[in-house]
C-alpha cells in the first residue's frame, strides 16, 4: 500500500503515510485515510520520509486534507521532508497553511 494509516490510541492524531509517488494516483487512497476515520481526529501529521516524488495534484490532496479538517482551524504537520519536497512547497507557499519539518 502506498498510503498508510495510523490513529493514536486516543483517537486525537492520525498519522498519514506516504511510500512511493505522491501524484493523483493516490487521489483516492489519501482521501479514503482520512474520511474513513472511525472518530474525527484533532490533528494530522502527513509523513513524507517514504515519497519519492510529489506533483501538483499532490499539493491539491493536501488542500483538500487542509479543508476537511477545519481549514483554517486545521492542525496538520507534513513531516520528514526532504529538502527537495521542502522546496516545492516553499515555492507553493504551503509553510504559510501546514507546519513542515
Amino acid at each position: 500500500m502506498a498510503v498508510e494509516t495510523e490513529l493514536s490510541q486516543d483517537g486525537k492524531k492520525l498519522t498519514i503515510r506516504i511510500k512511493g509517488r505522491f501524484d493523483f494516483g493516490r487521489h483516492q487512497e489519501f482521501r479514503d485515510s482520512y474520511e474513513r476515520t472511525p472518530v474525527r481526529p484533532d490533528s494530522f501529521d502527513v509523513d513524507l520520509k517514504d515519497a519519492t516524488y510529489l506533483d501538483s495534484s499532490a499539493l491539491g490532496m493536501l488542500l483538500l486534507l487542509r479543508d476537511h479538517a477545519g481549514g483554517d482551524n486545521s492542525n496538520i504537520r507534513v513531516i520528514n521532508t526532504n529538502s527537495d519536497v521542502r522546496k516545492i512547497l516553499a515555492i507553493s507557499n504551503f509553510e504559510k497553511l501546514f507546519d513542515i519539518t
